[in-house]
């Protein structure tokens, strides 16, 4: 428990030195633009002094400096204006100059970025500087963005790391968990085993020892069901219609007679690869769903149909039915609609019929109030 809160602690510490140095790049960020900004304000005031000294300038002024300034301007566009009309301009296009349009929203666009410096060159005369930023200045305001797109980016990987790392030990946990719950249900069932064999011997109506063997035996299926978590399973040619056909027969014995069980099948058998404890084991969850979404009450229809290279299997039940939204997420791990369980059915299915058997599965439809139907698709190895 006390490792548990360090570890928490020091996550939370980390957390608050990244989100502490991250403020403190995009504050400095800010100030290095704002500086500049105040910078280029300045070359401008100069620009402006060097302008007022050349229009006043005569035969004994020294117009070196301020001819300097001008050309010493390569990054900044400049656009001088007198009554509407552009006396000078520096860094900007000769197509925005002579388009009128073009020039009244380019000196929108200067103003938006800078006020305009208006001064007297001359008593009672005055002309008006627009100004932009630099291309350097551009680039150091998008800076902040592109520095937190990177860290959003880092960010949800180590998150999407974290997760996997998680949902992979999650998955250890369960898989060793099951292997020993299987571990432990074998040693009572060896002894159950036996009795049935001495209850066989006993003057006693065979039909209950028939049905307790049956039992046993689902017992069986179920500790090698979770003997082979977490192992790649064996996949060998069955007759996956004979397969599905004895699971769903031996469910619709044991479930109330309020479930109308019903199914259309092939008459020759259809092979696939398959693991047959696994393959029971969807089908079963399947069915198990669907009784839950009746609430133990309505209509269990099983057809098997056969196309050129696939076999589907469809369980269709008359429940209450799943909006489309949920299409996908009634496969993930926890989802449930009911009050108990886990949410596991659906998720462990997909993991047997899509890892396991590298099959697929869906919701083909689903109707609010009428039913859904479940469709399992699997390769033949023997195509028509």
């Amino acid at each position: 428990m006390r490792f548990s809160e360090s570890r928490n602690t020091t996550r939370w510490v980390i957390i608050f030195i990244s989100f502490l140095i991250i403020s403190l790049i995009l504050w400095n960020t800010y100030t290095f633009f704002q500086i500049f900004k105040n910078e280029e304000r300045l070359k401008m005031k100069l620009f402006v002094n060097a302008q007022i000294t050349i229009v006043n300038a005569d035969e004994n002024t020294d117009v070196e400096l301020p001819l300097q300034i001008f050309s010493n301007n390569t990054s900044i566009p400049v656009v001088l204006i007198l009554y509407d009309k552009v006396v000078s301009a520096k860094n900007v296009p000769e197509e925005i100059l002579n388009d009128k349009k073009k020039r009244k929203v380019f000196l929108n666009k200067l103003k938006n970025e800078n006020e305009p410096i208006t001064f007297e060159y001359a008593p009672g005369k005055y002309q008006t500087l627009y100004y932009g930023n630099s291309a350097l200045l551009n680039k150091l305001k998008y800076y902040p963005v592109a520095l937190l797109l990177i860290i959003f980016l880092c960010v949800a990987l180590i998150y999407n790391f974290y997760k996997s790392t998680k949902m992979a030990t999650q998955n250890k946990l369960l898989a060793g968990m099951a292997k020993e719950t299987a571990h432990q249900i074998g040693t009572p069932l060896s002894s159950l085993i036996g009795w049935v064999e001495i209850l066989k011997t006993e003057d006693i109506d065979q039909s209950i020892t028939v049905e307790i063997e049956k039992d046993v035996e689902r017992l069986q299926t179920i500790t090698d069901r979770f003997s082979k978590i977490g192992s790649v399973p064996v996949l060998e040619p069955h007759d996956i219609v004979a397969e599905t056909l004895n699971t769903y027969e031996y469910l619709q014995s044991r479930f109330s007679k309020q479930v109308t069980f019903s199914y259309q099948v092939p008459e020759k058998p259809i092979f696939a690869l398959i693991n047959p404890t696994l393959h029971s084991w969807t089908i079963e969850n399947l069915v198990k769903n669907a009784i839950d979404a009746m609430r133990g009450k309505g209509t269990l229809d099983l057809y098997i149909e056969k196309d050129l290279h696939h076999i589907k299997i469809n369980v269709k039940d008359s429940g209450s039915g799943i909006s489309k939204n949920q299409f996908k997420t009634i496969f993930e791990p926890g989802f449930t609609t009911k009050k108990r369980g886990w949410g596991l059915g659906l998720s462990l299915t997909k993991r047997i019929v899509e890892e396991y058997h590298n099959g697929n599965i869906k919701v083909l439809n689903s109707e609010i109030g009428k039913g859904t139907t479940f469709q399992i698709i699997y390769e033949t190895t023997n195509p028509i």
